[in-house]
């Protein structure tokens, strides 16, 4: 009994925490859920593969409804750029139905290892970006758009997580976006990368043996309930959150977060 009450608990803060970072920084929240998950899984004895590819497939269902959530309170403050958004998620959505096949059916860890290094490369690039100037034009290029879209939904599916951490950056260093207004649009695209995500790990899963009880393919029902009911919620006050600090902080933060990320998938922490 309290090994199941732990279970909850654990799940319910973990929800808790990745709904504000989703709503503060406009990122999925994936790099913790996924990591907490495979844990719970692989201690009550479930095959590291199926466990990896569980609490990848699930941290995106999580995600889905939490972003959502986070993106009508961004668009609530006028930060949710919709024809940008647009061209992001028609391509997001077909990049993360590729990176969840790629990621139900061979092993990611030259991948992973490649997208932490990518991760550390853009968190470098901000940090000596961070001085630069946001008055200039923003560009208005579809080609970048649907190409930054792709790539985004591709380590959304492969890795489980929402894609903000490409497309926050995307937008303001190549785009020239304010971060208000990459994090705002980044909650709504990353809606789009989760579901083409799901869709995957749902069609790989069905039928594989060795799934925990009440897992739909790849999903698992219970811990996205469990994760979701918290997260809903907290992406609402981090989305508040994100226009109490001012644009310097919110640059700080989000470089600290990438590079957490980069070195977590290279495995020096």
């Amino acid at each position: 009994m309290e090994s199941y009450i732990f279970y909850i608990l654990l799940l319910l803060i973990t929800g808790a925490g990745i709904g504000f970072l989703s709503g503060l920084l406009g990122i999925g929240g994936g790099f913790v859920m996924v990591p907490v998950q495979f844990w719970l899984l692989t201690s009550m004895g479930i095959d590291p593969t199926i466990a990896i590819r569980i609490s990848l497939g699930t941290s995106l269902a999580v995600i889905l409804p939490t972003a959502l959530s986070g993106a009508y309170g961004h668009y609530r403050k006028n930060a949710v750029l919709l024809k940008p958004a647009a061209y992001l998620s028609a391509t997001g959505i077909i990049g993360g139905i590729i990176g969840g096949t790629v990621a139900s059916n061979i092993s990611g860890n030259i991948l992973t290892f490649i997208f932490g290094i990518a991760a550390l490369i853009v968190a470098f690039r901000m940090i000596s970006a961070k001085n630069e100037q946001r008055n200039e034009k923003p560009r208005d290029s579809i080609f970048y758009y649907t190409s930054g879209g792709l790539f985004a939904g591709l380590m959304s599916g492969l890795l489980g997580v929402g894609g903000g951490f490409i497309i926050v950056p995307f937008m303001t260093i190549i785009m020239k976006y304010d971060i208000h207004k990459a994090i705002g649009t980044s909650t709504l695209v990353i809606v789009f990368t989760a579901i083409g995500g799901i869709i995957s790990y749902i069609f790989n899963g069905i039928g594989v043996g060795g799934l925990p009880p009440y897992s739909l393919g790849y999903i698992n029902i219970l811990q996205f309930v469990l994760l979701a009911v918290a997260s809903i919620p907290m992406a609402q006050l981090g989305a508040k959150a994100a226009y109490i600090l001012p644009s310097k902080e919110l640059n700080y933060i989000f470089i600290a977060i990438l590079a957490y990320i980069g070195l977590r998938m290279i495995g020096i922490v």
